[in-house]
């Protein structure tokens, strides 16, 4: 029989759900009251800021600005896509963006060069350095909260890539960004896609340790359903749903790259080149993106929402 576990929050909220997972002093559990498989204990508010404000960076990912930047023509095609996703969209023709965890920047350099007014928020030091110095952003060096959002005032777009796996309470940043919104604005939201199939095959039947469970960098594990009826509820309409490549495909090719930053870098710039060819065929490229959505397939998951009418 499987394990329920339950565990209150600070204050009181009781989270209980079979148990799917550990790592460390962690436990994930598919939480009936969240919707979604995420880790307990979860953090707090101060635990996180010193994780993303100093460690994230320098720690965990310190070549992450130099790969990111080496990987600049692949971002560019993916970010155009996602800019012309949101202008097809956009009901008034808005072109405001505010990019939370906008990370180095390349999204939002993308979006002004096009002549969006942009915006970001970055809490780590060296990503939002970067921002500011090399790129000349507009950058808060913050997390974005309640105080925060009252003065930043409202966007046509806010583009959380990224970000809501990393958080304690990802539905009060999905309230936050729908009170940042003007009327029919758009919410776009990227989040890995954990406990997929091939995953799940991998860790059954081909002894892979569940590498994807990641506390506490990673305290929230969504699939395209619970993700959708996440934004639902938080006040927004998904209008658009796919997923990238499903790069642990490697893995079943016995490409091996888990702890391996050669290899799986190896991986990425095959994942890059397949990308960049597809993206050729814009029509087959977005049918494939939906049938591998519609598998439970893919890396990430990558919605755009719209803000429901009060």
């Amino acid at each position: 029989m499987t394990a329920l576990k339950v565990w209150s929050d600070s204050n009181g909220v009781v989270h209980k759900g079979e148990l799917v997972g550990k790592r460390g002093n962690f436990e994930i559990i598919d939480c009936q009251l969240c919707g979604f498989k995420h880790a307990i204990p979860l953090p707090t508010f101060e635990e996180l800021a010193h994780v993303y404000s100093d460690e994230y960076y320098s720690i965990e990912k310190p070549l992450y600005i130099q790969n990111y930047v080496e990987d600049q023509e692949w971002w560019d095609v993916t970010y155009q896509q996602r800019l012309d996703l949101f202008d097809s969209y956009l009901e008034l023709k808005g072109r405001s963006l505010l990019d939370v965890g906008s990370g180095p920047g390349l999204f939002l350099t993308k979006a002004q060069a096009q002549g969006w007014t942009v915006k970001g928020i970055e809490p780590s030091s060296q990503a939002a350095e970067y921002s500011r110095e090399v790129l000349k952003l507009d950058i808060e060096e913050k997390f974005l909260d309640a105080s925060l959002a009252k003065n930043l005032g409202k966007f046509d777009v806010v583009n959380l890539g990224e970000v809501i796996e990393h958080l304690s309470d990802p539905a009060e940043m999905l309230k936050i960004a729908n009170g940042m919104l003007h009327d029919g604005g758009l919410v776009s939201v990227i989040a890995p896609n954990d406990f997929n199939p091939f995953q799940k095959l991998l860790e059954d039947s081909c002894d892979y340790d569940p590498w994807w469970i990641a506390p506490p960098h990673h305290l929230n594990y969504f699939n395209k359903e619970s993700l959708s009826k996440l934004l639902d509820r938080c006040g927004f309409e998904v209008v658009h749903d796919e997923t990238t490549f499903p790069i642990d495909m490697f893995l079943l090719m016995d490409d091996n790259y888990i702890g391996n930053d050669r290899l799986g870098r190896l991986c990425h710039k095959k994942r890059m080149n397949f990308d960049l060819n597809i993206s050729k065929n814009p029509v087959l490229n977005s049918k494939l993106r939906k049938a591998f959505a519609d598998l439970d397939l893919g890396r990430e998951i990558f919605m755009v929402a719209r803000k429901r009418p009060a």
